[in-house]
């Protein structure tokens, strides 16, 4: 959105002669609560109560509440709605000038965010975490986050972070981590079964055993060829001579099953998650599974930052309890 001025932005020079001669109600300016002031400002700036709320981590209700009040505290109105865009009124201009001249005179500092490190397996950010993350962020613009795509067991020996999440074969945690976290807590059973899309295979020629794969093309993500309990489907694809694609590409590899008429391993869960999707049981006699493992790094466990992630994971994994069943 924008103002009748770019940006929000107010040229200083046009209130030279009211910053000399300030109007008495201005001068109340420095009275006003810190906190809002910042809302002001940050409304002002954005040109969208929703933007400013997500960039302060409030509550656009809340927002909206209190510069209510600060309205009828001057006793001004100092915002206008132009169809759909936000602006200031004469009066909200000057505040905002006046509010800028403060704050630079008081030298305000930048409130620093802590970085927080997420290590999670590229499968569940995709499949299970995603839009749950997307929707934190969308209320909290000020989080300074750094995600990093776990791809095997071996790779969480190589990174330090603050959360972890990541897939293991067997019920028991080991190695795990290479620095002190938390105890790991095991989230979820994870069942992988070959899959294909719906619209390319018809009920009645649907593979029923391995040999019935013969005519179909396979497609293999690459980090699944070092997991352990996926063997009898590594060596089904090694002893192929033909009719099979190799990616390291998670996102492509879904593509390719969805598109292109293959079939790939992917979590049972998967035709939840898509409904074009559809797992092809009974193929192997024996199980391929993974458990999804959190774990918290000691030394940062306590920040609210931290906690909330956490909390987050938790609350997907427990929404989608339905998703791990066998």
């Amino acid at each position: 959105m924008s103002f009748t001025e770019p940006a929000g932005r107010v040229n200083l020079s046009d209130y030279r002669s009211s910053e000399s001669k300030p109007e008495p109600w201005v001068n109340h300016a420095a009275t006003i609560d810190s906190d809002v002031a910042q809302y002001f400002l940050v409304s002002a700036r954005c040109g969208c109560f929703m933007q400013a709320a997500r960039s302060l981590n409030v509550r656009s209700t809340l927002l909206r509440k209190q510069l209510a009040q600060l309205e009828q505290q001057l006793q001004r109105s100092l915002f206008n709605f132009q169809g759909s865009a936000l602006s200031l009124t004469r009066e909200g201009q000057q505040l905002q000038a006046r509010l800028i001249t403060l704050a630079h005179e008081r030298k305000l500092p930048v409130i620093q965010q802590p970085l927080i490190r997420l290590a999670i397996a590229e499968s569940i950010l995709h499949d299970i975490l995603g839009r749950d993350l997307i929707s934190l962020l969308r209320r909290n613009a000020s989080l300074r986050l750094e995600i990093i795509a776990l791809d095997s067991e071996v790779s969480l020996h190589t990174v330090n972070a603050d959360i972890l999440l990541w897939l293991a074969n067997g019920e028991t945690v080991h190695p795990g981590p290479t620095f002190a976290t938390t105890e790991p807590q095991r989230l979820a059973q994870l069942d992988y079964l070959p899959h294909i899309a719906k619209r390319y295979s018809r009920v009645t020629a649907r593979p029923e055993s391995p040999e019935d794969l013969a005519d179909f093309m396979l497609v293999q993500w690459q980090p699944d060829r070092q997991v352990e309990s996926f063997r009898p489907w590594n060596e089904l694809v090694e002893r192929r001579l033909a009719g099979v694609v190799q990616m390291q590409s998670y996102d492509l590899m879904l593509e390719m099953i969805r598109c292109s008429a293959c079939i790939g391993l992917l979590p049972a869960y998967m035709s939840r998650f898509d409904r074009g999707l559809i797992a092809l049981p009974g193929l192997f006699a024996r199980p391929m599974q993974l458990h999804a493992w959190l774990a918290v790094n000691a030394d940062s466990q306590h920040l609210p930052e931290v906690q909330s992630l956490t909390d987050l994971v938790h609350h997907t994994f427990n929404e989608r309890h339905e998703w791990f069943e066998p």
